[in-house]
């Protein structure tokens, strides 16, 4: 038994102690959790008991981003030992499956993922995780910002989808935690400029105290008519990021990039959203999508490392484990001003 943050069902959060499997493989690590962060999905898993075919029916223990320290190796484990700081790639795929010899593992049928019914997530403790999927974190990089790598590695999976070439001219719709991480990753990958456009005036004057970031409002002005004073009435962005999932935004993606340019699809909308494809032929739009990440973590965490991305101010509050159900009603209560909301286990210390 195991001491977790357990979401009981729809609406009920408890800590308590939870069966949870605890066997030790032999190309497996033990790892001590010291933070956690809440994703928006812990939150709708939280508020609405399911997201799309993924149902809690028992009770579940939340948090898929983590970062902690190694207390012991499996019998085959070389790349790690113990005493090593680390993060985890929550998503775990059948390394045989078709998907993971394509090196797409991330969309492979059969990939468990924490925290995603019926999987456990790490709110808890203690953890078993693949040493494949464990990376060491360098000295100059803090358990916070560990447990960040995750929510940017979608960032960074968003900018290599994007292919961005040196001085690009970018547009992110949505400046929610996603939203900021792929502006960061889309700089730190080469852009010369990234719009970023939201209602949230308090979000994005988050985004905007960043170098080369520039926020919109879109209350107060069209992100096409901004775009045009940049490249020219006439063109538009090399690359635009959707991460809002809101079904307005797909206007201003279509109208904001150039001919010949890029949409990357980040956000998740919780409907069919109406796309207009006769505007993107004439365009010839180049379109990709993001659903998680593949082969990104390392690269997220030497830029993070590299003093390129600083994730720290994206860290609105750190919550102790035992305040894990007030961090969560926080969470759900979603203030303007919380980008990040993270829970550090018991014994751990903000080193």
């Amino acid at each position: 038994m195991a001491e977790a943050l357990v979401l009981e069902r729809q609406g009920v959060l408890s800590i308590r102690d939870i069966d949870l499997p605890q066997e030790l493989g032999p190309d497996d690590v033990r790892i001590r959790i010291h933070t956690v962060g809440i994703c928006g999905s812990d939150v709708h898993y939280y508020t609405h008991g399911r997201i799309g075919p993924f149902v809690v029916n028992d009770p579940m223990v939340l948090g898929h981003e983590a970062a902690g320290t190694v207390i012991e190796t499996g019998s085959r484990v070389r790349n790690l030992k113990i005493g090593d700081r680390v993060c985890m790639e929550p998503g775990i795929p059948d390394p045989i499956s078709r998907a993971s010899r394509m090196g797409i593992y991330n969309v492979d049928p059969a990939v468990t993922f924490w925290a995603t019914p019926p999987v456990h997530g790490c709110l808890t403790p203690t953890v078993v995780h693949p040493a494949a999927f464990t990376y060491r974190l360098p000295d100059n990089v803090s358990f916070g910002e560990g447990a960040m790598v995750e929510p940017f590695a979608i960032g960074v999976q968003a900018a290599v989808k994007a292919a961005i070439k040196p001085g690009d001219t970018c547009l992110v719709t949505g400046c929610g935690p996603i939203g900021l991480m792929t502006a960061l990753a889309a700089l730190a990958s080469g852009a010369g400029v990234v719009f970023i456009s939201d209602l949230a005036a308090p979000k994005l004057e988050i985004a905007g105290r960043y170098d080369g970031i520039e926020p919109i409002n879109v209350h107060d002005e069209n992100p096409r008519d901004v775009i045009s004073r940049h490249v020219g009435a006439d063109w538009g962005a090399d690359v635009v990021f959707e991460a809002s999932g809101f079904a307005g935004a797909y206007d201003d993606v279509l109208s904001c990039v150039r001919p010949g340019g890029t949409v990357v699809f980040v956000g998740m909308p919780v409907e069919k959203v109406p796309f207009d494809i006769v505007a993107a032929q004439a365009k010839e739009i180049r379109m990709e999508t993001v659903f998680r990440y593949a082969n990104v973590y390392e690269r997220a965490i030497a830029l993070i490392a590299s003093g390129k991305v600083d994730l720290k101010p994206l860290i609105s509050e750190t919550f102790a484990f035992t305040q894990g159900v007030a961090a969560f009603e926080r969470a759900a209560s979603a203030r303007p001003t919380d980008v990040k909301l993270q829970v550090m286990m018991p014994g751990a210390t903000r080193t």
